[in-house]
């Protein structure tokens, strides 16, 4: 470069180490488990290819994938330890992901509510409507609003467990919302989903909620407790 250039050369810049290591990715952590319950409940590490959403794990009489952790070796060789799975339920069409890759690799049940169940072209969907019974302990509820099959599971087990999706996150109090965003489907639909769960359910009967998202809020236990009395406190007038 001459002397009189206006631009002056970049100084040299130190190099990646080509020893750099890249971090595994993280193990399932056990989140519900107690000595003589039938059910055990594992929540998976936040995945990207569903925005940060996370997924969970009911081992009971047959296992059930609640929306789709990030597919790697560490997700595939955890189910296999786990006897495998027999249902992925997925809570809307964002918690999609891998579910290609899991049925393929499982020979598992896909059910997604049947507003979304074209999403998955060319796999064996099982669609539903306003609710589906996979097993004495688990059915489903459609919940619609953040997007048109937006759904919910609940497992009777621990005074009752909502794997709540999008539809309940999280506030950074340690609350449950329902959140309005730019995608969300229809505001109204969701705030009544919201009342028809206070009206389905008792104080005995919900005591936990896992969110889909948003856990970084609970500091790391990936569910919410007292879950009824804080789903009824939710304000419902704010709808358009």
């Amino acid at each position: 470069m001459s002397s009189d250039s206006p631009y002056t050369a970049a100084p040299n810049l130190p190099q990646p180490s080509t020893n750099q290591t890249v971090s595994a990715p993280k193990q399932p952590r056990l989140l519900l488990h107690q000595p003589g319950d039938r059910s055990t409940i594992f929540a998976f590490p936040p995945n990207r290819e569903t925005l940060g959403g996370t997924a969970y794990l009911i081992v009971e009489a047959v296992n059930i994938l609640v929306d789709c952790p990030a597919w790697n070796d560490v997700t595939r060789d955890f189910l296999h330890a786990q006897g495998g799975v027999h249902t992925l339920f997925l809570t809307h069409r964002g918690g999609i992901g891998q579910a290609r890759q899991l049925q393929q690799a499982f020979g598992c049940q896909l059910l997604l509510q049947e507003q979304e169940a074209y999403l998955l072209p060319g796999l064996p969907v099982t669609p539903f409507g306003q609710a589906f019974t996979l097993t004495p302990q688990s059915r489903i509820l459609w919940t619609p609003g953040h997007s048109p099959g937006s759904a919910c599971l609940y497992h009777s087990n621990y005074g009752g467990v909502l794997f709540s999706g999008r539809h309940l996150l999280p506030s950074p109090q340690g609350n449950l919302l329902p959140l309005k965003t730019s995608k969300t489907f229809h505001w109204r639909r969701q705030l009544n989903s919201v009342q028809k769960l206070v009206s389905e359910f008792q104080p005995d009967t919900l005591q936990v909620v896992c969110p889909g998202a948003n856990i970084g809020f609970l500091r790391g236990r990936s569910l919410v407790d007292n879950a009824y009395e804080k789903l009824k406190a939710i304000d419902l007038g704010s709808g358009e």
